[in-house]
């Protein structure tokens, strides 16, 4: 099955009103469970996302994206961060919400996108491990 990922609708219009800051706030990945339903339009902050995994090796709330950067060259801009891994884990996971975590409150942490795996994807006393595109986790075009 083919890994996909999608921005959340609000992400373009929480950067634009500057309610996060991708280069300084903590930004983080999650685990779902394949009982997670994401919905683009409905879902904006992180209270909206449930059926995060539990497991040996995963902290809830997940792991946060290293070295966050935007750049801009040839009318792209794009977000990217270090890859993430859960070391040592037994999980089981269907997506990865990548969210802004320095706000106060899961109602008011913005979400950013989500990766679906296709299918069920399993770490046994190994590595869990999300490898971004080599075009960022984000990126935007403009004409």
């Amino acid at each position: 099955m083919a890994v996909t990922a999608k921005a959340y609708s609000n992400f373009p219009l929480n950067a634009l009103e500057k309610v996060m800051n991708l280069e300084t706030d903590t930004i983080k990945c999650m685990l779902c469970t394949s009982s997670y339903t994401p919905d683009q339009d409905a879902h904006d902050f992180k209270d909206n996302v449930d059926n995060e995994v539990s497991g040996t090796g995963y902290t809830a709330g997940g792991a946060t994206v290293a070295d966050p950067a935007v750049t801009i060259a040839s009318k792209v801009t794009k977000f990217d961060g270090t890859d993430v891994e859960w070391t040592s884990s037994t999980l089981t996971a269907r997506y990865a919400v990548i969210y802004d975590d320095t706000p106060s409150g899961d109602g008011a942490k913005p979400l950013l996108c989500y990766i679906d795996f296709g299918e069920d994807k399993s770490s046994e006393n190994g590595t869990f491990r999300i490898e971004f595109h080599a075009s960022g986790i984000i990126t935007v075009t403009v004409a």
